[in-house]
């Protein structure tokens, strides 16, 4: 038999079903529209935090004190600004090498207050990370030598405290402390579910008396090029462990970031999916379960065509095709509601969600597969039945 006639009849056994064909392609379909939306939201979300180191900048390794990983046990800082002008020694370029002090102190004006995070750092800091000024200026190093008292606000410490007037040249409150404002920064959003736009920069040295410390809780380093981050980071890390014998540092760079953050979200988007995939298995056995139904009630069919010389792989062919059918239709369908759904949430909610090629792909040839799979049983059966069997049946 042809396949063109094998697929007419096909089509022409599921249209007059149609209720049994739509709930036997309903496991399929929410399968298939679940493999897609999981799929969206874990690659989005991937996306979305490679986005956010990025825009930290290019080509920085952090350094921190102790082991850096899973299970590590985080370690006091005892670095202080000796140690920051130490590695500029090292590194070469003091422009290349900014500090960090950080800690969460309330920021008054007038009667309106808000709790920000203020970051002790120095001038460095911009030609290191990416933070685009929206007005005024930036610390400078006479602001850090002098440990004068002003201020770098978020975007969202300057909307709350001053609304729609420039706040330039006007003071606030940290911690009970008269700063003078010289410069706001650009909107930046959130980064690891950090509020960037609620953070106040200071000098590190007016931080430092600020909160009464003496340490650095880090420092940045920035490499010249992608080449050149490795054997930075080898030299920062072994200057550091030679400058203090007991103790040990570690050098995060971004592309170690994205790896480790990579690797997690896509194990996750993969659970995701095979979580997804069962409902797909689940369609495949409903699809198995009608087509065997569906042998049963045509058996005097399958008996008259293999009397009239139908072979048995004619009738295999026939309602393998069926099953086929069943699941490549109920896949299609799955996939147009899937991208759909993940347009929408995308859209409509915080949670972002990235369609890839592949993820529809795969959903389109699993669903195919599911219908070789399990179509085989009901399909074998029926090229097996014994014509004269078949036609005595009732």
């Amino acid at each position: 038999m042809r396949t063109a006639e094998a697929l007419r009849m096909a089509l022409e056994a599921l249209r007059v079903n149609r209720l049994r064909t739509m709930l036997t392609m309903l496991g399929v379909i929410i399968g298939v529209l679940a493999v897609v939306i999981l799929v969206a939201i874990g690659t989005g979300a991937k996306n979305a935090v490679e986005k956010e180191i990025a825009g930290l900048g290019s080509n920085i390794i952090l350094v921190v004190p102790g082991q850096v990983g899973l299970g590590a046990v985080p370690t006091q800082s005892r670095l202080d600004l000796a140690d920051v002008a130490y590695l500029r020694r090292v590194v070469g370029d003091p422009s290349k090498v900014t500090v960090a002090v950080n800690s969460g102190e309330p920021v008054r004006m007038g009667r309106i207050e808000v709790f920000a995070t203020i970051t002790g750092t120095d001038e460095y800091m911009p030609g290191i990370f990416e933070r685009p000024l929206h007005r005024g200026r930036y610390l400078s190093g006479t602001d850090v030598d002098t440990r004068r008292r002003v201020a770098v606000l978020g975007a969202e410490v300057a909307r709350k405290l001053f609304g729609d007037v420039d706040p330039v040249g006007r003071q606030v409150a940290i911690a009970g402390v008269r700063f003078r404002v010289v410069g706001v920064y650009e909107t930046v959003g959130s980064t690891f579910g950090v509020a960037r736009d609620q953070e106040v920069h200071v000098p590190v040295t007016t931080a430092q008396r600020l909160i009464g410390l003496d340490r650095i809780n880090g420092v940045a380093v920035g490499a010249s090029g992608p080449d050149e981050i490795e054997p930075l980071r080898g030299r920062v890390v072994a200057a550091l462990e030679a400058r203090y014998p007991d103790e040990k540092f570690s050098a995060v760079t971004q592309t170690q970031l994205l790896g480790t953050i990579g690797t997690v979200l896509g194990m996750l988007t993969g659970v995701l999916a095979a979580i997804a995939g069962i409902s797909l298995l689940v369609g495949g056995v409903g699809v198995s379960n009608i087509m065997l139904v569906g042998v049963r009630e045509r058996t005097k069919e399958i008996g008259l065509r293999k009397a009239l010389g139908a072979r048995q792989r004619d009738i295999l062919g026939q309602f393998l095709i069926e099953a086929v059918l069943l699941t490549t239709i109920g896949g299609t369908i799955g996939i147009v509601l899937g991208v759909g759904g993940a347009l929408l949430i995308g859209a409509v909610t915080p949670v972002p969600a990235a369609i890839t090629w592949w993820s529809i792909v795969l959903a389109f040839g699993v669903s195919a597969v599911v219908g070789v799979f399990f179509g085989v049983a009901p399909a074998r059966r029926a090229g097996r039945l014994d014509p004269v069997v078949a036609l005595r049946s009732e």
